[in-house]
């Protein structure tokens, strides 16, 4: 099977990273996977077509925005691909009813706007499927994970780059502005002579976007540069796919944090797995429920939520017996969550 995504082409942000996986790993069940559109000189190692016809199988992956291909090609790859033959990957919830979080994240505006994603995916493919462990709310809806798990790519203190940082918080501000407001930086400073350097790498955590309104709602990205200061943390520009689990690696300890609206829905998402990558010990601003099931019984240990500076310090006292745990996770993640199952579920998803 040969399978084409449709997706915006993005190296630090998104699923690029997963995408990159199911490349690597489809060749050995005699399928094949490429991205759509021309070769992009930032993402040298990907495989792109615009041959639609060496195809057989297509699937569209959306994030927070309908991508759409120009209306002479998106009627070329429609008619040549039957509704059956068609997948779409729901990765933001968009296809949810609208959801509003304590007047702060959300999935859509307004129901029209809502009815716009509804309209458009009905229209491509017959059912949507999306990485989550909850169930359907819908008949169109299936839960695939997506995301999976290759202790390959695991780096270790042998082969990770030295440590910078003692705390290292790597992604994007957004929607992330009021958890870290609320409960990152108060624990900071309540033990901050307890912690060597704090860093945070990603877009608009010191500044907002350039574009201003046009990149999105404003409290998506708040933000405050001068507390940041005080703290004394450092902020740097976002990473491409390929080094996010070394850059992960260069601290002892990684904080894991969600947007609030993907973690009500119980969807996965490409950092969920790639954190456990990295040569680090995870601690995880997640809910028990969630993590137990998604890294089983040992992640109980890495949960931040309600005691964040006591965590901490203890994972940084405490190294040896942080990592016992994070092998446990690891061993759980590569039993469960294998690429190779993924790609299986990939192919049958699309059946002749």
């Amino acid at each position: 099977m040969n399978i084409l995504f449709v997706m915006k082409h993005r190296g630090n942000a998104g699923n690029t990273h997963a995408v990159a996986n199911y490349m690597r790993v489809a060749p050995k069940y005699g399928h094949s996977v490429a991205m759509y559109g021309e070769p992009q000189s930032h993402l040298p190692g990907l495989k792109f077509s615009t041959d639609i016809r060496a195809f057989d199988r297509v699937a569209y992956l959306f994030e927070s925005e309908i991508y759409r291909l120009k209306p002479a090609r998106e009627a070329v790859m429609l008619s040549s691909f039957p509704r059956q033959h068609r997948l779409i990957f729901d990765m933001d919830g968009m296809y949810n009813p609208v959801i509003k979080l304590d007047g702060y994240d959300f999935n859509h505006h307004t129901h029209a706007e809502r009815d716009q994603w509804v309209t458009y995916f009905d229209a491509l493919a017959d059912w949507v499927a999306k990485p989550t462990l909850a169930r359907p709310d819908s008949k169109r809806v299936r839960p695939m994970i997506f995301y999976g798990y290759d202790p390959a790519l695991e780096l270790h203190p042998a082969t990770a780059p030295p440590k910078q940082y003692d705390i290292l918080h790597v992604g994007h501000n957004w929607w992330r502005w009021r958890e870290i407001e609320a409960e990152i930086l108060p624990a900071f400073e309540q033990v901050r002579d307890q912690l060597g350097e704090i860093g945070f790498i990603g877009l608009w955590w010191d500044k907002p976007p350039a574009e201003g309104p046009q990149a999105g709602p404003q409290a998506a990205f708040q933000s405050d540069a001068e507390r940041f200061k005080r703290i004394n943390i450092r902020t740097d520009t976002a990473v491409m796919y390929t080094d996010v689990i070394r850059t992960m690696s260069t601290a002892r300890i990684n904080i894991f944090t969600q947007r609030p609206v993907l973690h009500h829905l119980k969807h996965l998402t490409l950092k969920y797995f790639e954190i456990f990558y990295a040569d680090t010990i995870p601690l995880l601003m997640l809910d028990e429920d969630l993590a137990v099931a998604v890294y089983g019984r040992d992640a109980r240990e890495l949960l931040l939520r309600g005691r964040v500076a006591e965590k901490l310090v203890d994972a940084l006292r405490r190294p040896d017996h942080y990592r016992d745990v994070v092998d446990g996770v690891r061993r759980h993640l590569a039993k469960h969550y294998s690429y190779d199952r993924r790609v299986e579920e990939l192919v049958a998803a699309m059946p002749a």
